[in-house]
This record gives structure tokens, sequence and C-alpha cells, in this order.
């Protein structure tokens, strides 16, 4: 079956026509009508389009939905990406052995993601894990957008500048500003503050998957996030947030890191 993913905004939906033809069809404001076998569609998502006001949920090409927040003058997707495609329609190689997690280069073509502990019940609760090169998505190599990599239609994976404006707009105590749920934090500097989850962004401690062993760390601690910033040719910088400190961290790492993924939009 196939899902049909809109980023544009619909003018005429021709349901008479879908009545009388084995076929769905979709007028856009660019005056161009499209079909589709009804037999081939399994379901249709509204992505982002002119209609959009930050707050909205969007989806990816999964059909996995996510809260949006406006912090300052950027909208940042509220959770942790846990696609399995890049916006194309290209899978993202699942690697779950330690092993050949181990042997991925610092590259931006090493494409690989996992799930922390290679759990599904974690997926859910904290997205997925990914190497930079399956962040920036320089292997499908049809970004709409300067930097859109494993993001939806509308959405890029931050600079490291981007990063800096967040942390600059929340100012005092962003680390905990930044996170949420405390439940699921080891108990700290980072939860006990006033300011905890007071920004929407609801980071969590979702851990990583390290290069040199291909094992999992710190799920409940710590919380890692790509932006698209290169330091060099195998390594780029992150984000980090530790139970035990209200403040961001900033720092730079091998690109066969498996670090969560964050959205801000275009």
């Amino acid at each position: 079956m196939k899902n049909i993913f809109l980023t544009f905004a619909i003018v005429i939906l021709g349901s008479s026509l879908m009545a009388q033809t084995t076929n769905m069809m979709i007028r856009t404001t660019d005056g161009n009508t499209h079909s589709y076998p009804i037999t081939e569609v399994d379901s249709v998502y509204y992505q982002v389009g002119s209609s959009f006001t930050c707050g909205d949920d969007i989806s990816d090409i999964d059909g996995n939905t996510y809260g949006t927040v406006q912090i300052g003058n950027q909208c940042w997707i509220s959770e942790n990406l846990k696609v399995t495609h890049y916006p194309n329609g290209d899978a993202i190689p699942l690697v779950t052995d330690n092993t050949a997690w181990d042997n991925l280069a610092d590259d931006d073509t090493s494409d690989a993601y996992s799930y922390y502990d290679n759990s599904s019940a974690n997926a859910t609760t904290y997205g997925a894990l990914y190497t930079y090169a399956a962040s920036i998505g320089d292997n499908w190599a049809r970004d709409n957008t300067a930097n859109q990599g494993v993001c939806p239609d509308g959405w890029h994976l931050p600079t490291d500048a981007e990063w800096t404006t967040l942390e600059t707009y929340l100012g005092a105590n962003a680390a905990s500003k930044l996170a949420g749920n405390a439940a699921l934090w080891t108990d700290g500097d980072l939860d006990q503050s006033a300011d905890f989850g007071t920004s929407g962004f609801f980071a969590l401690p979702s851990g990583y998957r390290d290069n040199s062993d291909g094992a999992f760390y710190d799920v409940g601690e710590h919380g890692y996030w790509w932006s698209s910033t290169e330091y060099d040719s195998s390594t780029a910088y992150y984000r980090y947030l530790h139970y035990y400190s209200a403040n961001v961290n900033r720092y730079y790492y091998y690109k066969s890191n498996g670090f969560s993924v964050r959205c801000v939009r275009d």
C-alpha cells in the first residue's frame, strides 16, 4: 500500500470522481491534478504546508507524528525522531550487531540507525539513534533545502549556530528548561531546577551508541543530539544534557556514534 504525503495546500479533493472511478484525484494550488489508484492508497498525511503554525503536529515519511514548539524565533520538533526512511523514501540501514556498528566509518556516507538496546519499547519512548551520516543524509543527496537530512520536508538538522541561538534565548539553566519528563531522568541538578521542563522542548535522557564497541550507554542519565556542523572530516558538533547539570554542553565527537536527532523549521 502507498502512503501519500501532501506538502501543498489542497484546493479540491475529487470525491465525486472517486465515486465514479478507481482513482483518487487531488488538485493542488499550482493547478496540477494528481491521480492515485484507490487500491494503492493506504492513507493520506498532511505534512508541513502553507497553513502550518508552530505548535501543530507534523508527520514524517513513515507516518510518525511529532509535536512542535516555538522557542524564541525558532520552531523545533519537540520529540526525538524515530523515522526509518529518508524523505524520498530511501531506507536508512538498521544496524543491530555491535561489531557491525563498531566497523562503521567516521564519514558522511556510513548511514545507520538503531534503537537503544535494539528495543522497540525504547524506540517509542526515546526515538532512534543515528550516525552523523544518517542524520545529515548525504547518501540520499536529494535535500530540498540545505541540511535537511533525515528531517521532514520544511525542516532541517540544526547547525551548531542554531543550537547556540536556542541556548542563548533560554539563558540560565537552559538544560533544565529543555528537558522533560522528570521520571525518566536520574535525580540531580537538572530535574531539581525550578526551570525544569518550562520550554516545551521535552529533551529526554535517550543515551547513545558508542562508535568504539557498538554498545549502548547512558539512557536515563544523558541525552545527545547531532548538529549538522562538522568540526573536521571525521567529527561533528553535538549538544548533550547531563542529569547532574542544569547547563547545556557542547562538544564534537566521531560521526559513527549514535545520537538522537531533533529538527528545526526552515
